[in-house]
C-alpha cells in the first residue's frame, strides 16, 4: 500500500510514517498542502492521511482536489477538533474517514486498511490463491498451512501480486507501489526481492516471470 502522510507537525508526521512502514506500507511524507498536491500529482496513492489544518494550502482544498481526480485516492482526514459538526463537515468534503487527534496508532492503521479496502475493484481482507494465504492486517502469510518467514518488503510484494489477481505487474509498478520516494528508481531491488521471495514460497513455484512484462501469481 502506498500512503502519503500530510501533517504540518513534523514530529507527529515522522512518527506516523515510522509506524506505517513497520506495518509494511510504503510511506511518503510532506508537511504542507502545497507539497501534498505536488506529490499527489505524480504518484497514485492508495490512501492520503490528511491533516485538515495545513499551511500554504488548506486541507479542505487538498481534499477537494483529490476528490476531483478520476482514479480517486482514499482520504483519511485528521484534525485537532473532535466535535460532531467538524466531523460531519470533514466527511462532506468527500473524505472517506475522519479521525480526531490525539489518536491511537493501532486505530489509525486499522482505519487506513479499512478505507483502502473501499477501492474499486475492492480487495478482500484476506488474499488467497491456491494453498497460499495472506492476511494483511495480521501480517501473516502461509502456504499449505505453514507460516512463511518473510521480510516486510517480501510480504508487501507478495501482497501486491496476490491483490492483482493474476494480472501481470511490471517491476516499475512494484517499485512505485511497494517502495517509497527514498528508493533509487534505477535500482534492481525489485528483482532482488523477488529472487529472495521465490524460494521462501516453496514448490511448485508461485511467482511467474512474464518476459518484457513483469511478474504474476
Amino acid at each position: 500500500m502506498r500512503v502519503l502522510v500530510v501533517e504540518d507537525q513534523a514530529e507527529l508526521a515522522d512518527s506516523v510514517a515510522r509506524v506505517l512502514r513497520r506495518e509494511g506500507m510504503a510511506v511518503d511524507v510532506v508537511y504542507d498542502g502545497e507539497g501534498a498536491l505536488e506529490r499527489a500529482s505524480v504518484v497514485d496513492y492508495d490512501v492520503v492521511v490528511l491533516d485538515r489544518d495545513l499551511p500554504t494550502v488548506h486541507g479542505d482544498e487538498v481534499c477537494g482536489a483529490l476528490m476531483a481526480e478520476p482514479a480517486r485516492t482514499r482520504v483519511l482526514m485528521l484534525t485537532a477538533s473532535g466535535t460532531i459538526a467538524d466531523r460531519v463537515e470533514g466527511l462532506s468534503l468527500g473524505a472517506d474517514d475522519y479521525l480526531p487527534k490525539p489518536f491511537a496508532y493501532a486505530e489509525l492503521v486499522a482505519r487506513i486498511r479499512a478505507v483502502a479496502r473501499r477501492a474499486q475493484p475492492a480487495v478482500p481482507p484476506v488474499l488467497v490463491r491456491g494453498d497460499l494465504r495472506l492476511d494483511p492486517a495480521q501480517r501473516i502469510a502461509t502456504r499449505a498451512g505453514q507460516r512463511l518467514a518473510l521480510t516486510p518488503k517480501e510480504f508487501s510484494v507478495l501482497e501486491y501480486l496476490l491483490a492483482a489477481r493474476g494480472r501481470v505487474v511490471s517491476a516499475e509498478e512494484l517499485l512505485e507501489r511497494v517502495w517509497d520516494e527514498a528508493t533509487d528508481p534505477f535500482t534492481t531491488t525489485v528483482k532482488a526481492t523477488i529472487n529472495r521471495l521465490r524460494p521462501k514460497l516453496g514448490s511448485p513455484p508461485v511467482i511467474e516471470t512474464v518476459p518484457r512484462g513483469g511478474y504474476r501469481i
